[in-house]
């Protein structure tokens, strides 16, 4: 009875030993795994780290891509000299216009004087585009020129000066009847009050003559500083920069200035040429950008001046194309003045027609 219930006692003891056994190597196989696991991700990470390099070469690989296409773009070239603009011109050759990008001070000048006397090339007949026979007749015509152009002023101003020819007959004119006449100018009212109130002032204060003096001319009514060095260069030899829209136009167009303001543009415009080129340089510049040079689409491809302007390709860029760009005698057409001077007339230049006449 005591051997049976020993062996009894012995055979649970057994037992609890043989399952720490089995549970041994099952502990022992999840310590062989842990590494095996370790491993796997650490595999897992090298081939992501592999796969990053691969994304950053695609990523060069398409910046080189781009920067090749890049540079098979042709950049705009300009023409030495547009046929268009001359006549008898040799075939065009071309070259890659220079901006002029950090532009010292003596290359602006010499750059600015070289494309003053490139226009005085192509326009040698440049003249106030403004009919006129006498100081008197220019300043009432500059005035009435505001907000129209030169054309229009010049149709209607035959008419005015017939029956007014002197500023005692403006001043002592009834101002509807005057408003009337200057109608086709737009804001006649306001331009018969200026007219006839500078002719006031004309024959109170000066005689009945045009002041010679820019001084003087600024405080007649109407009158600016444009109108009085239309005056003064036009009708009295004394040099003047006039600025324009046109003016303004083009030296921001060739980097002469960044100023917007009319006055400091005459300033900075002046120190780049001498006096005695002022007057001059005011028509070259505003009859380029009458007849080239227009403010929304420029006439690139028959620009005279393409190589030395730092704005080309902002308009037509096709020689054939811009030919049919360029306005008055530049593209056949007649010019703005009833009575040009002979000059304009022997370079081909045409009259334009009386008003109604078409």
């Amino acid at each position: 009875m005591k051997r049976t219930s020993t062996a009894k006692k012995a055979a649970p003891a057994k037992r609890t030993a043989a399952a720490k056994k089995a549970a041994t190597p099952k502990k022992a196989t999840t310590a062989k795994e842990a590494p095996a696991a370790k491993k796997a991700a650490t595999a897992k990470k090298a081939s992501a780290a592999k796969k990053a390099p691969t994304a950053k070469k695609a990523t060069a690989i398409a910046k080189k891509v781009t920067t090749k296409q890049a540079i098979t773009k042709k950049p705009a070239i300009a023409p030495i000299k547009a046929t268009a603009a001359v006549k008898g011109a040799s075939p065009v050759k071309t070259v890659t216009p220079k901006p002029p990008t950090a532009e010292s001070r003596t290359a602006l000048v010499r750059r600015a004087r070289r494309i003053n006397r490139e226009l005085a090339e192509v326009f040698p007949y440049a003249h106030p585009e403004l009919d006129f026979d006498n100081p008197f007749q220019l300043l009432v015509a500059t005035v009435l020129s505001a907000q129209t152009t030169d054309l229009r002023v010049n149709q209607t101003t035959p008419a005015l000066f017939t029956k007014y020819p002197t500023p005692e007959d403006l001043a002592a004119a009834n101002p509807e009847e005057v408003e009337e006449i200057l109608r086709p100018c737009g804001f006649f009212r306001a331009k018969t009050k200026s007219v006839m109130g500078l002719s006031k002032a004309l024959v109170e204060n000066h005689g009945g003559e045009v002041p010679g003096r820019l001084e003087d001319l600024v405080k007649l009514p109407g009158v600016g500083r444009k109108t009085a060095f239309v005056v003064l260069g036009n009708a009295f030899g004394h040099p003047g920069i006039t600025v324009d829209t046109h003016f303004q136009r083009l030296v921001r167009r060739w980097q002469w200035t960044e100023q917007t303001d009319p006055d400091k543009i005459e300033a900075e415009i002046g120190a780049l040429f001498p006096k005695s080129d002022w007057t001059d340089l005011s028509h070259h510049v505003i009859w380029h950008g009458r007849r080239i040079c227009h403010a929304r689409k420029p006439a690139c491809g028959a620009c005279p001046i393409a190589p030395l302007c730092p704005a080309y390709g902002e308009g037509e860029t096709d020689p054939e194309k811009a030919k049919k760009l360029l306005k008055y005698e530049k593209g056949g057409f007649p010019g703005q003045r009833l009575k040009p001077p002979q000059s304009y007339l022997d370079a081909g230049g045409r009259p334009a027609p009386p008003l109604g006449a078409g």
